[in-house]
Formats: structure tokens, sequence, C-alpha cells
């Protein structure tokens, strides 16, 4: 007797489609934040019905990846369903839970670094460190946040650890948008830049526990700086605003 084989089941029209439109978001050639083309265009583009795009469009809209906005156009929201998760998470948490987060990733990050960094990682990072002491001024706090999130991210991509590299991108925007907007002194924005660069010292001297401690207190000062009404970091945290990162500096420049 024959061996009986089972049907084989084809994709539907729309699912092919959903896979098209999901390769354009992950490689970019549609980024994050863009307007996609218009549904017409996409039709005659495409050639599939009105009905198929829109189910391909709605299934990729219940994903996260793009959100349809009334009067202005479809935007991509994310470039994978894991973005798209760990961003609205991000979101919908307390800034205070972002910085321990950021505290986890970015130290162990910083001490992989400092292990397998290349010398073309450490020219980048003294690079970015230089610009982050130029913008470092309580006047100037968005570029100060876009110049820090550069930074932490070449960091991380140091590390050499491909799936740690696509989960702080993931969180990127998140984690360095706490940044954005703090009440910083000239004293926290001038201590801030010079940890910067004690840090690229550290992982260019391939010390990991230095690096370590180096990226634990740049997050400690941010946290300090980061607190929201209600909370008291000074008890919440047991660091003192005014001496915890000020210890941890003199510590890492005691070893």
């Amino acid at each position: 007797m024959d061996e009986i084989k089972p049907p084989q089941r084809v994709a539907s029209l729309a699912s092919q489609l959903v896979d098209s439109l999901r390769s354009l978001i992950e490689s970019g050639e549609w980024p994050v934040g863009t307007r996609i083309p218009p549904e017409q265009v996409l039709v005659e583009q495409l050639g599939v019905g009105r009905s198929t795009l829109r189910e391909a469009l709605g299934a990729l809209s219940h994903l996260g990846l793009l959100e349809a906005r009334v009067g202005d156009g479809t935007y991509v929201r994310a470039s994978s369903e894991l973005q798209s998760v760990m961003v609205r998470r991000a979101s919908a948490s307390r800034r205070d839970e972002v910085l321990e987060l950021r505290a986890v990733l970015e130290q162990y990050a910083s001490g992989i670094a400092a292990l397998r960094r290349s010398e073309d990682d450490v020219r980048q990072l003294r690079e970015l460190s230089d610009f982050m002491a130029k913008v470092s001024t309580p006047e100037d706090m968005a570029a100060l946040a876009g110049a820090d999130g550069t930074f932490h991210r070449t960091v991380v991509q140091a590390s050499r650890n491909s799936l740690l590299i696509e989960v702080y991108d993931y969180l990127g925007t998140a984690l360095a948008s706490a940044l954005g907007g703090l009440p910083w002194s000239d004293t926290a924005a001038a201590e801030h830049a010079e940890l910067h660069g004690r840090l690229v010292d550290a992982i260019e001297a391939r010390d990991e526990d230095g690096a370590r401690r180096v990226a634990a207190t740049i997050v400690g000062l941010t946290r300090n700086h980061a607190v929201e009404p209600g909370h008291d970091a000074e008890h919440e945290h047991g660091v003192e605003p005014e001496h915890g990162a000020e210890h941890a500096s003199r510590k890492t420049k005691g070893q």
C-alpha cells in the first residue's frame, strides 16, 4: 500500500504579503518612524487587491510593527515584534525601573567590551567621549542625551554579543530618553562627561572590573537626577545623591 502523504499547506496571499512587508521593515528599507507608501501606491507596486493589502497591514499593525494614524497614514512603529513589546513595556515603566535595567545591561556590556574591544572601538569611543565633553551642559540636554545614547550603544557593540546588541538596540530609545530633560547642574554635567572618559580608559586598558564599576557609577549619577516625583533616591537606593558617584569614582581610581 502506498504511503499516504499529507496535503501541503500553502500560505495565503495575505500571509505571503505579510512576510514581504516584514522584510522591508526588518531590512531598514522602511525605517522605524517613517510613513509607508499610500495604500493605492502599494496596491499598484505589489499587484495585489486592496482587501489583501489591508489584511496584511492589519496583521503587521496587530504585531506592533505598524501604526495607522487617522488622517495621516501608516507609520513603521518597530522593526520586530520583540522591539515592539520591549519598547512598549519600557515606556509603561517608571523611569527608575528603566535605569535599573540600563545598569544591568551597561555594566555587563562594559566589562565584556573591555575584553573584546578592537582599536577601532577605542578610537570611536574616545571621539564620542570628547564630543560629549563639549555638549555636557545643562543648557543642551537634548544633545547630551543623543550623544550619551550613541556612546553606550557603541560600548555594547564592542561586546561582540549579538543578542545583547539586539536587545539593547531595541531598548535604546527608552534608555536614552531617561537622560533627556533632567534638571542637571554644571557640576553633575561635568562629572558625567569625566566618567565617560574614564570608562573609555578602562575599556582601552582591558580593565573588566574597572569598566563595570565606572558604568555603574554613570548610571548611578543619572538615577540621582532622574527620580520621579514622590520617589526619594537617597532612601530608595541607599545612595546619597551628592556623594554616591564621587565615592565610586574614588574607589575605581584607587584600583
